[in-house]
């Protein structure tokens, strides 16, 4: 089999522990994409919160593209554009704040480049680390947010997080809901996430579904690992989702974005 796209979630996928990209996959996606095939990032986090990362691998100089936001925003690396996006409503996000408090969990959204909560916790700690975004505390969320917000995120801790999981599905059934990290629970529009948007670009590209590589690790993965025509898994993928891929490899810690490109993109004994 040919690929012509390679989709890469970011955290705890592509990138280590540390948050960097090592030389060793750095070194194989280059090579990827000189043979002509796209490399994609698909992340829950922030557009901005992506952008370094996609110049770093010369996404612009070979026209690929970012899916930030768990899909809800496809970005064309090469000038910039959007070629989509789809956000909540304000009436949503008020929606799920009064959710979050009826559920004593902390809710963010992101609005003029900053991360914008009513409360502190260790959990936005971690998003504000990831993303390197500014952080603004405001005394009222719903008058805070008076405009649309692309995503939210509810925060807790993850045992606890699993049901509030559930009692939201059930709540906003027309919400795409999904955990990424064990304590971040996202939420878009409905019909957004990852495949959805792998979708629209793929038609758009002319590429078919059998002709992408999909690689992953959490929750908010699964339906691009379903998707694609072969879908992989790291090796520290959340552990109830191991039967879920085609293919298991290494961490990431340990170069498995590289170990994919050399099976299956470059075809190597490994």
């Amino acid at each position: 089999m040919t690929y012509k796209m390679l989709v890469l979630d970011m955290d705890d996928t592509l990138l280590r522990d540390d948050h960097t990209i090592s030389e060793r996959n750095k070194e194989m996606l280059l090579k990827t994409q000189e043979l002509g095939v796209y490399v994609v990032l698909a992340s829950g986090r922030p557009t901005p919160a992506m952008i370094t990362y996609a110049h770093d691998l010369n996404l612009p100089k070979y026209g690929s593209y970012i899916l930030s936001f768990n899909g809800a925003v496809i970005m064309e690396m090469k000038d910039s554009s959007i070629v989509f996006e789809q956000s909540l409503s304000i009436e949503d996000v008020h929606a799920l704040y009064d959710f979050s408090i009826q559920n004593n969990v902390h809710i963010i959204t992101y609005m003029d480049g900053q991360i914008i909560s009513e409360s502190t916790s260790s959990y936005i700690d971690v998003e504000t680390n990831l993303t390197g975004m500014p952080f603004h505390k405001v005394k009222n969320f719903k008058e805070a947010i008076c405009s649309e917000a692309i995503k939210c995120i509810l925060l807790g801790e993850p045992s606890y997080l699993k049901e509030v999981e559930q009692l939201l599905k059930l709540e906003m059934p027309h919400k795409n809901v999904s955990i990424s990290k064990p304590f971040f629970l996202e939420v878009t529009q409905q019909g957004i996430d990852k495949a959805e948007s792998l979708k629209r670009l793929a038609a758009l590209l002319d590429i078919q579904q059998h002709e992408i590589i999909a690689v992953g690790n959490a929750g908010n993965d699964l339906s691009m690992i379903e998707y694609a025509g072969l879908g992989i898994w790291v090796d520290n993928v959340t552990p109830e989702l191991r039967d879920k891929a085609d293919y298991i490899v290494a961490s990431n810690n340990n170069d498995g974005v590289a170990e994919v490109v050399e099976r299956f993109i470059l075809k190597l004994k490994v």
